[in-house]
Order: C-alpha cells, then structure tokens, then sequence
C-alpha cells in the first residue's frame, strides 16, 4: 500500500512538473510572438517613415547641389565640405555660413546668424516633447540630430505616427539624401564652374512650399501664410532689412488674431 502512494505521488509530482514545462514554453512562445509582432511592426513603421518623406528628399536635389559646390567654392576641401553637410545638416545655415566665410565675417558674426536663424528648431523641439518624452536619452538625442524642417512637417501629418521607428526612418532617408545631394553638388562643381550661378536657390521656395501646402488645414493658416507671402513681397520691394523675419510675425500674429476671432464668433 505504501508503495502504490508513493508510486502515486510520484506520478502526481510527474505532472504537475510536466505541466509547469508546458506553461513556459507557451509564455516562451508569447514572447518571442510578440517580439516578433514588434520587430515586424518597427520595419513597417520605418518604411513608411522613409516612403512619407521621399518627396521631400527628393525635392531638396538642387539644393544640396547648390551648398555642396559653393563649400567647393568657397575654398573648403572635398572632406571638409563633406564634413560640413554631414555634421552640420541644416541647409540653410550652411547656405548662410558659406556666403559669410566667403565675404571674410568675423567666427562671431557667423554662429550669431546661424543661432537665430535655426533657432525655430527649438520650437518644433518643444513642439514634439509630448510625444518623444518616453523616449530613452539616446533616441532623444538621435531624433535632436535629425530633426529638420521636412522632418517636423511630416511628424505633423494627421496620418504619422510618433513612434520612434517611423521618425528615425523619416529623418534617416533625408539625411542620408541631404550627404549624397552635396557630394554631388561637390563632384559637379569640380567639372561645371560657376554652377551656384544656375539659381539652383530656387528649390528653397519649392521645398517650403511643399511643407506648408499640407498644414494649411483651417482658415486660420491660410491666413498667416498669405499675409506672410504679402508682406515678404512688400518687405523685398522697398528693401527693409530683416524683412523675411517681420513678414514671418506679422502672419504668425494675424493668424492668431484670425483664430481668435473665429473662436469669438462661435461663443
């Protein structure tokens, strides 16, 4: 009798340890289920980040031609002017910064132009906050680095998401378009001479234009931008200095007015 207990403890012992097997390999198969599930969803977040903003990158062609040469011309060497769309990868600044090396401004003048004239970036920085707050440091830092006017526009869209992998591709394929765009600019303008004199500054306006075109999503933008436009033009004609800079406020404000009437008439 006391061997059939024994016998039949054990093969009670037997099952439930079976059993136990059996319930980690179901929670193994989970988690490798679902880090399947989010390695496939992180890829498919990433090509369509990199698909979102293909147009934009292929838009800001000439002008990598154009900052890549004139880093040509303005006396950088090949690696130098490399290094300086790479590591710098703000078209703007670097248009800006090339034209004042060019004409012999102090190092002062330079990083004060360059500072007020991407200092938007910390708007769209704090802009995006709430969404890339959970981010770890590193990622923060990486989505810092990439961020761009074309990067923000395309974070914006009703239809992105927020997660890291669709930003990090979004902000991947410009920067990498960004580098080739001025290693060509570079090559081209070794072998075209006087190439910046092709009004290739004329995708600035595209571009911008193909940012803005998509957040005019209410009476209140379209607004602001007209009103921006308008002015830009009357600034231009009687040739006021800083004029891109008061054009640019006085539709931010007459934006806000118009929002604030609209919400008036609704009361």
């Amino acid at each position: 009798m006391s061997d059939f207990n024994e016998i039949n403890a054990e093969s009670i012992r037997s099952k439930h340890i079976a059993q136990a097997n059996s319930n980690q390999i179901d929670l193994s198969k989970t988690h490798l289920s679902k880090t399947h599930l989010s390695e496939t969803s992180n890829t498919a977040l990433f090509r369509q980040g990199v698909l979102d903003i293909l147009p934009l990158s292929i838009a800001v062609l000439p002008w990598g031609i154009l900052a890549g040469s004139m880093a040509i011309n303005a006396g950088l060497s090949t690696a130098q002017a490399f290094a300086m769309s790479s590591v710098i990868f703000a078209g703007a600044a670097q248009l800006v910064s090339l034209g004042l090396v060019m004409s012999d401004a102090s190092a002062l003048t330079i990083l004060l132009t360059v500072f007020f004239l991407t200092s938007q970036h910390l708007i769209y920085a704090l802009n995006m906050r709430a969404d890339i707050q959970h981010f770890s440091w590193q990622k923060r830092l990486v989505m810092g680095f990439l961020l761009t006017d074309e990067l923000f526009a395309v974070s914006q869209r009703e239809k992105a998401s927020k997660k890291f992998a669709y930003l990090f591709g979004a902000g991947l394929c410009f920067y990498l378009s960004w580098c080739v765009f001025s290693v060509l600019g570079m090559l081209l303008a070794r072998s075209i001479p006087n190439l910046d004199s092709l009004h290739l500054d004329f995708s600035i306006a595209a571009l911008f234009i193909l940012i803005i075109v998509p957040l005019i999503k209410n009476l209140a933008s379209l607004v602001g931008v007209l009103v921006t436009v308008i002015f830009v033009c009357i600034f231009k004609y009687f040739a006021i200095e800083a004029g891109i800079v008061l054009a640019a406020l006085t539709g931010m404000l007459s934006a806000v007015c118009m929002q604030k009437a609209q919400k008036g008439a609704q009361k």
